[in-house]
């Protein structure tokens, strides 16, 4: 079963949250490399940068988590997909048809235009609006 994780549920496995614990049992249900666009990538190391800059981390465990994320990807745990020109489209339709009602933004509507894309079964967050976005393109969402 493919998994794609969202930011916030990809940040949960890396820093102790009240999420951590459902990251992690969720995540551990995929045989498959858990997908991330390099979108994804990029919000998650810009999370845990911000976390240091609000005082919710040290520069240690910043240091950490961001080893431990790294190895996850090195060890097939995460596959890294890039951003295409048919996820930016889809985005758009995206877009077009949820904005106006959802409320949604764009880095929400890339993630789920990302797990759309690379024909994810299952969509991972935990971002309220993302997971009404993602049901309303009919992801399963856990």
């Amino acid at each position: 079963m493919s998994v794609y994780v969202d930011t916030s549920c990809a940040a949960s496995l890396y820093v102790a949250d009240s999420h951590s614990s459902a990251a992690a049992a969720e995540t551990a249900k995929s045989s498959k490399p858990l997908l991330l666009s390099s979108l994804g990538e990029l919000e998650l190391t810009n999370a845990l940068h911000l976390a240091l800059f609000r005082k919710e981390l040290l520069p240690a465990d910043l240091s950490a988590a961001l080893a431990a994320f790294r190895a996850d990807v090195d060890t097939g745990i995460f596959a890294i997909k890039p951003m295409s020109e048919t996820i930016y489209a889809e985005a758009r339709r995206l877009s077009a048809r949820w904005s106006a009602t959802l409320g949604t933004r764009s880095l929400d509507i890339l993630q789920v235009a990302s797990a759309i894309v690379l024909e994810a079964e299952i969509f991972l967050t935990f971002d309220a609006r993302q997971k009404k976005l993602a049901k309303a393109a009919r992801l399963v969402c856990r």
